[in-house]
């Protein structure tokens, strides 16, 4: 990461609805990184708060309530040095920025937790949004060099 004389990297994560993925890898990781990162997240599609979503990451201390879902076009003129895209359709939509901004993008695939049907059982469907956050999170603390607790 930059030092703090310099301007802080931009990270961008982003997934289909950024209601799930990309709220929670953004969230993880200003937990970690504190203010050494500028962080946002977006969408293809603007979706809703996942009630799921924020149960899980309130778990490990983590208020995902104020969090409000946007699209790319959302982000206006914005530059990134990071975009990391969680799902397809977001590596697609990343990849056009590429022609206007200089930008490294990584896609990380996940497996979207909201997608499991209305008939799952709730305890499995929470086993499974724990599953991507704590996924979420060791790829994060990998790719940024994360060691221990968050950084205030």
């Amino acid at each position: 990461m930059n030092s703090a004389a310099g301007p802080k990297p931009r990270v961008l994560f982003a997934c289909t609805y950024n209601a799930v993925r990309s709220p929670m890898a953004a969230a993880l990781l200003v937990h970690y990184a504190g203010a050494r990162l500028s962080v946002t997240s977006a969408g293809v599609i603007r979706g809703l708060n996942d009630p799921f979503a924020m149960a899980v990451m309130d778990e490990i201390g983590i208020d995902l309530t104020s969090h409000e879902p946007r699209e790319f076009r959302d982000l206006g003129r914005h530059t990134f040095d990071t975009i990391i895209t969680l799902s397809p359709e977001a590596h697609h939509h990343a990849l056009e920025f590429t022609r206007i901004m200089l930008v490294d993008v990584e896609y990380w695939p996940t497996f979207d937790p909201s997608l499991l049907s209305g008939d799952v059982p709730r305890a499995r469907k929470a086993t499974a949004y724990r599953a991507l956050r704590d996924q979420l999170d060791g790829r994060i603390r990998n790719r940024f060099k994360i060691d221990g607790g968050p950084t205030v």
